[in-house]
């Protein structure tokens, strides 16, 4: 698939999918090859908590295809870290583990907790020299939003490096007043923070996460449609990355942010979504 940026979801390894995304009888040691079949990049989740063995790389590097993009969490041993120079042995042994997923491992990313504030930006030097890798990097810490010195300091830090700034807008989730336990789990979890919009490299990062009604999320994508546009216009490959409050309909939401997009921009390709049909039925189709 060679679309102009770079559209997914946090996982691929979802049975709730099964009859959306993957058809119902797809066994999950398929998910990722179908899913590659339709998205062009994953956010890495799995590695945030927990070290993937050596197998799984070299299998994940198997089905992965070339152009896909898997955007690997630094694990939370190392974005949790009470000092980040500590931990800098850890960054070194995550980058080799996954080195055999070559160029799909851009960016990586870090993943910081709102613990993590200004006076703590020695550290996140460190991290960036020593990873030396393609790098993108979230932020909670409420002094990196207020407009002032601190966040500038961030902002030159990260765009004198090259690194990107996550953009995360969480406004579509706590819009919802449902007393729904997934959606008051992912409210509790989401931070609820100001949208700030960056791109300090080719590769601007956005993380949407979503309303559990599809269509009420269309006031707060409007925006990013003209945004992620814009960059695409001007040369960018921006990565959009699409959630829900459980994610079971992130696919859906990822595949309405694409044909709303496509509105704006005439040409782009469709995607390769595949047809519903249970294993049970295309084998009637044969017979």
């Amino acid at each position: 698939m060679d679309l102009p940026y770079f559209l997914g979801c946090p996982s691929w390894n979802e049975p709730p999918w099964r009859g959306s995304l993957y058809c119902p009888g797809l066994p999950a040691t398929e998910f990722l090859a179908r899913y590659c079949s339709v998205f062009n990049t994953v956010e890495g989740n799995t590695t945030l908590y927990a070290w993937p063995s050596e197998q799984k790389i070299e299998r994940w590097a198997a089905l992965m295809p070339e152009g896909f993009r898997f955007c690997a969490k630094l694990p939370r041993e190392i974005s949790q870290a009470s000092d980040l120079r500590d931990v800098l042995d850890l960054v070194l042994s995550f980058r080799s583990l996954l080195a055999p997923l070559g160029q799909r491992v851009s960016p990586f990313w870090l993943q910081l907790p709102a613990t993590f504030g200004p006076a703590r930006l020695g550290e996140l030097t460190q991290v960036i020299e020593i990873l030396n890798r393609p790098l993108a990097v979230e932020v909670r810490h409420t002094a990196f939003f207020a407009k002032g010195e601190e966040e500038r300091a961030l902002n030159r830090l990260l765009h004198g490096r090259g690194v990107e700034r996550i953009c995360m807008d969480t406004r579509a989730l706590f819009s919802c007043r449902s007393r729904d336990p997934a959606l008051l789990h992912a409210q509790s979890k989401k931070p609820r923070l100001p949208v700030r919009p960056a791109a300090f490299s080719q590769f601007p990062q956005v993380r949407f996460v979503g309303h559990p009604e599809l269509e009420a999320n269309d006031p707060f994508l409007t925006p990013w449609l003209d945004k992620v546009a814009g960059w695409i216009e001007a040369g960018k490959q921006p990565h959009v990355y699409l959630h829900t409050p459980d994610n079971r309909l992130a696919p859906d939401l990822a595949m309405r942010f694409h044909d709303q997009l496509a509105r704006r921009l005439p040409g782009l390709p469709p995607l390769a979504v595949p047809a519903m049909q249970s294993e049970s039925q295309l084998s009637l189709l044969g017979d």
